[in-house]
């Protein structure tokens, strides 16, 4: 069961390319990405298409609401995520190019 009060992400992954867009939930977006740029599991879908970039991501105070989100986000058309992503990030920036001193070296 899912503890009550405990917070969640809604988060979108690119690529260099912007050609692919994984969304994800977490409880814990630091860690949730560190682990999709450092490839921590290599058989997954996000390191196959190398999806280390975070261009979206929205936080709520239930991880209930951030998995419900998730489905709505999921269940919408490229187009839509794209719009989403460009309202808030026009040029669709690594979002946590900052978060890890020692990934870009």
């Amino acid at each position: 069961m899912l503890c009550m009060n405990k917070k969640g992400f809604v988060y979108f992954m690119s690529n260099a390319g912007n050609r692919v867009i994984y969304i994800g939930v977490t409880s814990s977006l630091t860690k949730r990405v560190w682990e999709h740029k450092t490839g921590l599991y290599p058989d997954s879908f996000s390191s196959k298409y190398k999806l280390n970039k975070l261009v979206y991501w929205e936080e709520y105070d239930d991880i209930r609401d951030a998995i419900a989100r998730e489905k709505q986000l999921k269940a919408g058309s490229r187009k839509k995520k794209v719009d989403l992503i460009r309202k808030e990030n026009k040029n669709w920036e690594d979002l946590s190019k900052d978060w890890y001193e020692d990934l870009d070296k």
